[in-house]
């Protein structure tokens, strides 16, 4: 009878390569250093970084990056690794190296959602051809696990609608101006003085980096591919004081919404016919609204289900340990289908959906507007108005100064098209001297 081992076969080290080394590398690299024997246990191998590529070797760096493995020669890095984790941000560079650690058979962790609003679906059949994993937990809404959520949980309900707040530095700037009763060029001064906002913040406060998180949002939801192009995008730089002040005095608050909705009509043999809208703007959330009171840097989630109803996600949106802890966790998934067997869900984009018009979306407006404080003016928008097909919800004035009043008109619900040519119409209507905002309002 011969003597059993001591123990199993020990597994060969899973070799990891990281691509840029900024706030959220560097935080992955230490997590990865340091609770690399508590990784290997919950993957059942040990994770090896084998190299981190950068543009200058002899940048300072944080202690915690290793010196020695520091390397600007991407092509050897990517010759010898398992799993790669993209931080380098951008479309050209990141999706080239991307889509060779793919090819070469590499699993691939990414947290760029510029990249795969753009190249998603090339990256997708990239790894699906080579039977690896592409996954991007972190590219939406930091450790908040709302990919994993829409993509994994909810894939056997039917997703109706998304409504978050997937930018951080937005978010913080608004709610500056509503706590605080700053000015936007106060607020995003404060932002960048703390490290919310870059120095260039224009991905952010024109919405582009939320419109980028609703495409791939859309398009896990909706089974469709929803491309970056395909996102109508308004930002927050024509958000002013005075329009926070009428928000709240109305009942409510102004936040820069992700939008992705399922819109269902009849076509023209009565039969039902699906499209998708998508779009990034601010908009009037009721107080009790359960994204109304997500504060500060903070990312928020709705998602509306058939069978599931409403769900929230709710937590940190962006900085280096939140975002490096979602990182970690698609590394550990991934590691573990390579150790086990197994893939992560491939694309599904088998709906097909087309893109909604503005004849098939409906939406509320709260139109403010400088008028004469004189008799008639209120009739002559009403029946603005009205002679655009639609009706309105409710009206506030406030009487302001040298025979002026200020109205806030809120409308109901009714389709974009008609929304915008009214909008459009009130600022030629006699007694309108100025069409100060038109914000979408949001039901509880």
């Amino acid at each position: 009878m011969s003597d059993a081992p001591d123990s199993a076969p020990q597994r060969p080290d899973l070799r990891v390569a990281i691509l840029g080394c900024g706030t959220v590398g560097t935080q992955v690299v230490r997590l990865l250093t340091e609770q690399a024997d508590d990784l290997g246990q919950r993957v059942g191998r040990r994770l090896r970084l084998t190299g981190i590529l950068v543009r200058d070797v002899d940048a300072p760096r944080d202690p915690a990056v290793p010196t020695g493995l520091l390397t600007t020669d991407a092509d050897a890095l990517l010759a010898d690794a398992d799993l790669v984790v993209e931080l380098l941000g951008g479309t050209t560079t990141a999706r080239d190296l991307v889509l060779a650690a793919l090819t070469a058979g590499a699993s691939v962790v990414t947290a760029n959602k510029a990249l795969l609003a753009t190249s998603g679906p090339e990256l997708y059949a990239a790894a699906d051809a080579a039977g690896v994993d592409l996954l991007f937990e972190a590219a939406v809404a930091g450790a908040v696990p709302v990919v994993r959520g829409v993509r994994e949980s909810l894939a056997g309900d039917r997703v109706q609608r998304i409504l978050g707040i997937v930018n951080g530095t937005t978010n913080f700037i608004l709610d500056e101006m509503t706590t605080g009763g700053l000015d936007f060029d106060v607020a995003l001064k404060q932002a960048q003085e703390l490290g919310y906002a870059e120095a260039d913040p224009t991905a952010d406060v024109e919405g582009h980096d939320a419109a980028a998180k609703a495409a791939i949002l859309a398009s896990l939801a909706f089974h469709t591919r929803v491309a970056l192009a395909d996102v109508a995008c308004e930002g927050i730089t024509a958000v002013s004081a005075a329009d926070i002040v009428a928000a709240r005095e109305t009942g409510g608050v102004i936040k820069l919404l992700a939008i992705a909705e399922r819109i269902v009509t009849t076509d023209a043999a009565g039969e039902p016919a699906e499209s998708v809208s998508v779009r990034v703007n601010p908009a009037i959330l009721p107080f009790a609204h359960p994204l109304a009171g997500v504060g500060g840097a903070y990312n928020a989630v709705v998602v509306e289900a058939e069978a599931a109803g409403r769900l929230m996600f709710y937590g940190a949106g962006a900085g280096g340990a939140p975002t490096a802890s979602a990182v970690l966790g698609d590394v550990v998934a991934a590691a573990r289908h390579r150790t086990h067997g197994g893939r992560a869900p491939a694309e599904s984009a088998h709906a097909a959906l087309p893109l909604a018009s503005d004849a098939d979306v409906v939406a509320r407006l709260q139109i403010r507007l400088l008028v004469d404080d004189r008799p008639g003016v209120l009739a002559h928008v009403s029946t603005t108005v009205a002679d655009h097909g639609v009706s309105i919800e409710s009206v506030r004035q406030q009487v302001g100064h040298a025979g002026t009043a200020t109205l806030a008109v809120v409308t109901h619900e009714a389709d974009e098209a008609s929304l915008s040519r009214t909008v459009e119409a009130l600022r030629h209507t006699d007694g309108v001297k100025q069409l100060l905002a038109a914000y979408r309002v949001e039901r509880p």
